[in-house]
């Protein structure tokens, strides 16, 4: 089996997932997880150090489960959670905990940079108008809470950077993952250092990894790398990329298709071959990782919600499901803006929960649709959004995630979006969209090829019944009262 398997990686928030794969015709072969240190919001940090042990103790875990010799894979390719700061010394060690997407205590230092770049220069230029979640208001807020460790700051790289740069010992990044950091103009293909200017005098572009194109490799794993994973070189990395743009290319999607993604965020992402600006800011469009742009609409609370209704109602996920899916759909019932934790499109970091329309007759069925539905209805104010912005929307619609796995989250989403809901051959799509690319760079083969000819396979997880309008209007007037209007 020699060089015969490429490793795709998915650094998320919660864990580190490995899946290993054959290199001509993407089979899966063998997998593993690690999980990383808890983060919540608002003051979200995890140790890089920590995603590498995760790491190689989830890739130990898949090349045991694929009974892989050490010199069986030939490349690696690592997506991660996008947007996060992680920062290095001179010696290249990090510097502090990496401030995650998740982190809102830089809204005070985006709001001035917004104020002083201006909303419509930053959208023209970065194709999205940045939340706190963006790098630039991260390295704003270290600049100002914390000088004396910004003084030492010598490398400044995202999360897929880091375990790229621990495994080849350079640094790069992508399109897809410069493109969220508020510094970095995807069609013109450069670093924006002026607004960088905004936040210190410094000389910046030799702090920033070079962006690499879909297809052009990092370079190969260093001894030191390959002693850690157990592995016999040579052994090419990819450029790697973001969580969601790595989905989109494990799941094969293409201009028309929406992946609705139910994980700790919310996400509802599309295809265009174009780039795409929408001067309202709901719509982040940023690069893709095969020389397009993947348009998106991301929320900060997704299947976190139900998690939450669930322990409110002492019942465990599949019969929260049950419950929501007993709820009949034309009634007067409660509804809920869902935003426990602040929320980012729209962007109200300090923003809380809004359940409305409870009586003395509200059942448990009802609280348990309303917390589901208040996620669905939050991504599908997203899809009018990506539809406003011209991005095409009348192919598949695709639901991902861990929430993608409950009954109630499919059949809920195929009523609102009244088309059938597919779930993809694919349960980590992530992790496979990264072997994808590492595919790719191994065998010198376009990444848009391999993409096309690992297209999973879908079945239909739910059609659509009743549309639940009613909900959908109370809903809308619901984030109305707060100030949250979503459409």
């Amino acid at each position: 089996m020699t060089g015969t398997l490429v490793a795709g990686v998915d650094s998320s928030t919660q864990s580190c997932k490995v899946e290993l794969r054959a290199r001509d015709d993407g089979r899966l072969m063998g997998s593993g997880s690690a999980p990383h240190p808890p983060a919540t919001p608002p003051a979200s940090e995890q140790d890089p150090g920590a995603w590498w042990d995760a790491f190689v103790l989830a890739f130990s875990a898949a090349v045991r489960d694929a009974g892989a010799a050490p010199g069986d894979v030939s490349a690696i390719s690592v997506a991660a959670q996008c947007h996060g700061l992680v920062v290095l010394d001179a010696h290249d060690e990090v510097i502090r905990p990496a401030k995650l997407w998740n982190d809102t205590t830089s809204t005070p230092e985006l709001l001035e940079l917004r104020a002083r770049i201006g909303d419509a220069a930053l959208i023209r230029r970065t194709g999205s108008l940045p939340t706190a979640a963006f790098t630039l208001s991260k390295i704003a807020w270290l600049a100002r809470h914390e000088p004396h460790a910004f003084a030492r700051v010598r490398r400044i790289l995202l999360p897929h950077d880091y375990l790229t740069f621990r495994l080849t010992g350079r640094a790069v990044t992508d399109r897809s993952e410069a493109s969220g950091t508020a510094y970095y103009d995807a069609a013109e293909n450069r670093y924006l250092t002026e607004h960088l200017d905004l936040v210190a005098d410094a000389d910046w572009l030799p702090m920033l990894p070079a962006v690499l194109g879909p297809d052009e490799p990092a370079g190969e794993v260093t001894p030191a790398a390959l002693d850690a994973l157990g592995l016999r070189g040579p052994v090419l990395v990819g450029a790697g990329g973001g969580d969601q743009h790595a989905a989109a290319l494990g799941l094969g999607m293409v201009p028309g298709d929406l992946m609705y993604s139910f994980g700790t965020s919310g996400v509802v992402m599309g295809v265009s071959e174009q780039p795409v600006h929408d001067p309202e800011g709901f719509v982040d469009g940023v690069a893709d990782m095969a020389d397009g742009y993947v348009p998106l609409v991301s929320t900060l609370n997704a299947a976190k919600v139900t998690d939450t209704f669930a322990r409110l109602l002492g019942v465990g996920h599949e019969e929260l499901s049950r419950l929501a899916l007993r709820a009949p759909a034309l009634e007067r019932r409660p509804v809920m803006a869902a935003y426990l934790d602040g929320e980012r499109k729209p962007n109200r970091p300090a923003a809380r929960g809004l359940l409305s329309g409870i009586t003395s007759h509200t059942t448990r069925e009802q609280l348990a649709r309303a917390a589901y539905e208040g996620v669905v209805f939050g991504l599908y104010a997203g899809q009018g959004h990506l539809e406003r912005s011209a991005v095409p929307t009348s192919g598949r619609v695709l639901a991902v995630g861990g929430g993608a796995r409950s009954a109630a989250y499919t059949q809920l989403l195929a009523d609102t979006v009244r088309r059938p809901v597919l779930l993809a051959d694919a349960a980590e799509a992530t992790a496979r969209g990264a072997a994808v690319q590492a595919a790719a760079v191994a065998t010198g083969t376009p990444v848009v090829s391999v993409r096309d000819a690992w297209a999973p396979p879908t079945r239909v997880a739910a059609e659509p019944g009743t549309f639940p309008a009613r909900a959908w209007d109370d809903y809308r007037a619901t984030a109305a009262v707060t100030g949250l209007d979503p459409a």
